[in-house]
């Protein structure tokens, strides 16, 4: 019957609706309440290609991919014309809006907006369905949109753009069904955790094997699922209950597979962190663990202040003191302990008194 349920589900995934706005549509109008720096632009004109942005005060993500947008703006000054607009936030006074986009001087240097009402986020953002905030839309020469995403992806796209060497329709089509995969593979999940023992459900019980089987029925149903994030960490959490060697090779298998928005060093972290305590992980497990924070750390290295860096180094030291790598769990607790420094977190005193205890721990080893 459950196997019934999956091939049902994976069929009715078929029939997933696009999104209202996507990439080769038209782009909607401009709904703005008030110019915050830069040139008021009233709409597109033919034959200019525009970057509108969406990020709200609140958003630490937003910050820190200003100064990136800001190079690219400079980059392409008379060519690209760029616009942050401010979303989610319509009951901010302009006056504090104002303060904010001051506040940031050369780290914002492009035109930047308010949305009037809710109509740029419901025109703009939630008929496109992106992943969140930052997001950029490219708008080409045409009006059309040619782009969706990330901005810190936009930077190969914008010559592509302007040299009418870029293929709308395939990139379309990618997103589209990149976006029915995504929400197949929500779908699925609630099949395939059924074999997951549930805290709060006591006659729940793990069931790894049959978890693997399901997963290889849905991936046979769906091939383009073999990388989806649900799919990926169900399969990597139960080869760690059946069998170190394979799951050992998965986990580098899918260190840095992008998985819609994640990667596979965040599921290969996350599910060692959550079992190191329960399973009798291997040393090479262990070292993959640490290779993908390593690797998860140098994909943030642009972005410090958006990564709990006292977090990955402690838990680096941790993995290591497991491979009774004395020197190293010393060194990592050590940059744990510098980087808490310099951070202004809830519980810092708390913390750091634990980051100092495991360090002499270490240190006795």
């Amino acid at each position: 019957m459950l196997f019934f349920s999956i091939a049902t589900v994976v069929a009715n995934g078929q029939s997933y609706v696009r999104p209202s706005l996507n990439i080769g549509d038209a782009a909607p109008p401009l709904r703005l309440r008030a110019w915050l720096k830069g040139t008021p632009i009233k709409e597109f004109q033919k034959g200019k290609v525009y970057v509108v942005e969406f990020w709200a005060t609140w958003c630490a993500p937003c910050r820190a991919v200003m100064p990136h947008l800001s190079a690219l703006a400079h980059e392409y000054e008379g060519r690209v014309t760029f616009i942050a607009v401010d979303i989610l936030q319509v009951n901010t006074p302009v006056e504090k809006l104002q303060r904010f986009v001051d506040s940031m001087g050369g780290h914002m240097d492009f035109n930047v907006a308010a949305e009037e009402s809710y109509l740029m986020e419901s025109g703009w953002y939630y008929s496109a369905r992106p992943e969140g905030i930052p997001c950029v839309f490219v708008v080409n020469a045409d009006g059309k949109i040619a782009w969706i995403g990330h901005p810190m992806a936009l930077a190969p796209i914008l010559p592509k753009v302007l040299s009418n060497d870029w293929d709308m329709k395939g990139v379309s089509a990618r997103r589209n069904e990149d976006m029915r995969l995504e929400a197949l593979d929500d779908s699925l999940d609630y099949e395939v955790m059924r074999f997951e023992k549930i805290h709060y459900k006591p006659e729940s019980q793990d069931k790894p094997d049959s978890m693997l089987m399901a997963i290889a029925e849905i991936t046979k149903k769906e091939p383009g699922l073999k990388y989806a994030t649900h799919i990926v960490y169900r399969t990597f959490d139960a080869l760690l209950k059946t069998n170190m060697d394979k799951a050992y090779k998965y986990a580098k298998e899918i260190m840095d597979t992008t998985l819609y928005g994640d990667l596979g060093y965040e599921v290969i972290i996350g599910t060692i962190g959550t079992y190191a305590d329960k399973l009798h992980i291997t040393p090479e497990i262990y070292q993959l663990g640490i290779d993908a924070y390593l690797f998860k750390i140098d994909h943030v290295s642009g972005f410090p202040e958006l990564a709990n860096l006292p977090k990955y180094y402690d838990e680096m030291a941790q993995w290591y003191s497991r491979l009774n790598d004395k020197p190293k769990a010393i060194e990592a607790q050590q940059k744990a302990i510098d980087e808490l420094k310099g951070r202004n977190v809830v519980r810092k005193d708390e913390m750091m008194n634990a980051f100092t205890a495991r360090l002499e721990q270490y240190k006795s080893m």
